[in-house]
Order: C-alpha cells, then sequence, then structure tokens
C-alpha cells in the first residue's frame, strides 16, 4: 500500500498490527442490531445512514458542521488518535464516516478495506467498552464539500465534471427517489460499486484509474460525485482519491437536494 493510499484506507494486515496501539479507535459503521450482535473488541458504534443531510446552503453546511461536531464528541474523538471505520465490505456506510470525519478536519480518518470480511475468522463480541466523551474541534475542510451554489455555478465549465455514480434505474429516470427525475446536467455517470472488487475491498488504484480514465474523468480537472444522498458519492470521493484525482469534492446534498429543488436545472437521460 502506498503512502497516499494509507492517508485513506487501512488493509486487514495493517488492522492486526495496529490493533493494540492506543491512539486507535475502530468504529463500526453498520446498523446496531449488527454490532450488538457481534463487533470488533473495543469498537464504539456509529451508522451514518439515518443522518441524511440535504441542505446545502450557507445555513445547512453550518448545520452540517454542528451535527458532526456533537456525534464526533460523543464517539470520543479528539482530533489526535487514528480512527478506521468499517462495516462488512467497503461500503458506503464507512466510507462516509472517513469522508465526514476528514471534512470535519481530522488529519488521520480512514476506511478498513474489506470491512468484516477482510478478517473473516476474527472473534467479534457482544460486549461494549466504555469510553469518555470529548470535545472535538470542528476544522471543516470546505475543499471537500460541493453545495448546489458550488454546482450551479460549475455548470457547462470545461475544468469541471460531474459524477452521477448513482444506480443506471436512478440515471436513466426508471426509478424516481424525489420529487423529479433525472440528472444534475452534463454528468458523467457509472454505478458506485464498480469501484469494488469481487471480494468487497475497493479496487486497486490503478485499476480505478483506467476506469475512470474510461469513462472521460480527467485527473487534471476537478470531479464532484453525487449520488441521492451522498453516501455513495463519499464512496466514489474515496475511490477518485486512490485513483490520483486530486481535486474532488462530494455534493453532500445530492439528488434528495437538487431533484426536490423546482428551481434547479436538470437533463433526462434516456437508454441507448
Amino acid at each position: 500500500m502506498t503512502q497516499d493510499e494509507a492517508k485513506l484506507i487501512v488493509d486487514a494486515k495493517w488492522l492486526r498490527e495496529h490493533r493494540d496501539d492506543a491512539d486507535l479507535i475502530l468504529i463500526d459503521t453498520r446498523p446496531a442490531t449488527d454490532f450488538h450482535a457481534g463487533h470488533f473488541s473495543g469498537a464504539r458504534h456509529f451508522d451514518p445512514f439515518p443522518f441524511h443531510h440535504t441542505d446545502t446552503s450557507e445555513r445547512g453546511v453550518a448545520e452540517f458542521g454542528a451535527q458532526l461536531q456533537w456525534i464526533f464528541s460523543a464517539l470520543g474523538i479528539t482530533g489526535r488518535e487514528t480512527v478506521v471505520f468499517y462495516e462488512n465490505e467497503s461500503g458506503m456506510r464507512a466510507a462516509r464516516g472517513q469522508w465526514a470525519l476528514e471534512y470535519a478536519g481530522h488529519p488521520k480518518s480512514r476506511m478498513l478495506d474489506g470491512g468484516l470480511k477482510a478478517l473473516a475468522g476474527e472473534k467479534l463480541t457482544d460486549q461494549i467498552d466504555k469510553f469518555a466523551p470529548s470535545d472535538f474541534q470542528l476544522d471543516p475542510r470546505a475543499e471537500i464539500l460541493a453545495t448546489y451554489p458550488d454546482l450551479l455555478e460549475r455548470l457547462g465549465r470545461p475544468d469541471v465534471q460531474i459524477f452521477d455514480v448513482r444506480s443506471d434505474a436512478e440515471y436513466f429516470s426508471e426509478r424516481i427517489r424525489a420529487k423529479h427525475g433525472g440528472a444534475i446536467p452534463g454528468s458523467y455517470h457509472q454505478d458506485w460499486t464498480a469501484a469494488l472488487a469481487a471480494d468487497g475491498t475497493v479496487k486497486s488504484p490503478a485499476e480505478l484509474r483506467a476506469q475512470f480514465e474510461a469513462l472521460g474523468l480527467d485527473r487534471d480537472k476537478e470531479i464532484v460525485p453525487y449520488c441521492q444522498g451522498g453516501y455513495r458519492a463519499a464512496h466514489a470521493y474515496l475511490a477518485l482519491k486512490l485513483a490520483g484525482y486530486s481535486k474532488v469534492k462530494n455534493y453532500l446534498g445530492s439528488w434528495a437536494e437538487w431533484g426536490n429543488r423546482d428551481d434547479l436545472p436538470r437533463e433526462h437521460p434516456r437508454r441507448k
């Protein structure tokens, strides 16, 4: 694993070598029932999925930041430790946790590549260790979060590419999950799961790079992935970063915001 990769993901080998580190915090991002049925020893629980946030106005982003500050304080995160998010595989929940903590300004936010499956045979526990809450201080990294005004201003610009990572059915308006169907004008499209290998890990940087380049995504441009609620887009953010794309922003509000507004432009791609 390269140094750049290690800034975003850790693998099973790394975790085995660092399990006893005093400054390691494991965050289980699966639903609560799964966590209570069995988790890594010492893991804390945070399922990010219930925390939908689809208002990316200036006020909305400020509220999102306040929410993150409260969550990460409740999890006992200070900013001085290494935090590793995991689920069953390299899924959208763990990726959302990793991205959210990175956005909040934490310097060592990671995802466990392959999740629980990568450590098959590892003994799980239903015991929950006590830990003290903290006073996490938010230092938001605005450069990795996109808002609807950002996208509206960037539509049609040659230095920006918008990346729709929803399912084909959503992209082609065969499954409509907002007031309006459609897509953000000019979007490139590929289902987020294309970044996953058969074993549930993220594909290699070389594979991802070839895949994104074949799609037409340019590493010299700003890439803005979106989905329905910014979870699959967080996974695409991570995959793009691993592939060497340095200017990536997750559109937090995604289609749940864009597709529910009447004042934003839409296009309606059709299958060939």
